[in-house]
Formats: C-alpha cells, sequence, structure tokens
C-alpha cells in the first residue's frame, strides 16, 4: 500500500468525521498521493471520542488509512520529547509528542490545525490551509 508522505492529527480526522468541508478537501488533496497514513494513537483518541450514531462511518474511515503502530523507537523518542520540553518549562501532551514522534520517525509531515506542535525543530507540517 502506497503511503503519502504526511500524517493525519486527530484533529483532522474528527472534523472529517464530523463533516466539515474544509478538512473532507484537505484529506482529499492529500489521498491523491496515496493512502493517508494516521497513528494507532489518533484511532484511540477517535473512538474515545466517538458519539453512537458515529460508529459505522468511523469504522469505515479509519480501516480506509493507513495505521501506523508505536514501537519501542517511537515511544522513546516521544519520551525524549516530553523530556527535553519539560526542562524547558514547556509541557508536551504524551499522545501530540508520540504523534510528533511518529512523524520524525517515518520522515512524514503532519497534517493538523494544532498549533500545539508548533515548538518541535524538524517536524514538518503539511501546508494547513486557511481554516473556515
Amino acid at each position: 500500500m502506497a503511503r503519502t508522505r504526511s500524517l493525519l492529527d486527530t484533529d483532522l480526522i474528527i472534523w472529517f468525521l464530523r463533516g466539515r468541508e474544509h478538512a473532507r478537501r484537505w484529506i482529499h488533496e492529500l489521498s491523491k498521493a496515496g493512502v493517508p497514513s494516521c497513528s494507532a494513537l489518533s484511532v484511540t483518541e477517535v473512538v474515545a471520542g466517538m458519539r453512537p450514531d458515529e460508529e459505522n462511518e468511523t469504522r469505515a474511515f479509519l480501516q480506509a488509512l493507513d495505521v501506523i503502530q508505536v514501537n519501542r523507537e517511537i515511544a522513546w523518542r516521544a519520551g525524549a520529547l516530553i523530556g527535553e520540553y519539560g526542562r524547558r518549562g514547556i509541557t508536551l501532551d504524551f499522545v501530540d509528542a508520540t504523534i510528533a514522534a511518529t512523524c520524525l520517525r517515518h520522515r512524514l509531515s503532519l497534517a493538523t490545525y494544532n498549533v500545539k506542535y508548533d515548538p518541535m525543530p524538524g517536524l514538518r507540517k503539511v501546508g494547513v490551509p486557511s481554516s473556515e
């Protein structure tokens, strides 16, 4: 399966599933380069916030993605990011740090609306289209 060179963040997936046209267009554009990817942790976050009537569409969409598992290398790098930023007084969320580490490990750009990733050097973000 050909993977795109970007990883969908949880927020973008949620906006897509909730019918935001802007997010749907963005993911459609990214899909032209191959199957979109996401972290296994994004699957957890999306399912945890899923409404009962959203299960079928959510399951179908998530099954269509290339889900990247968290391995020891990614976990180590996420922990190192949390520690590094913590020493500078910046708190990184466990999930956000793991998603960033996944991108760094696989040389993927992150497709997100989330500005919390902005202080991470080396992390490339897909050109975020202007919001609706």
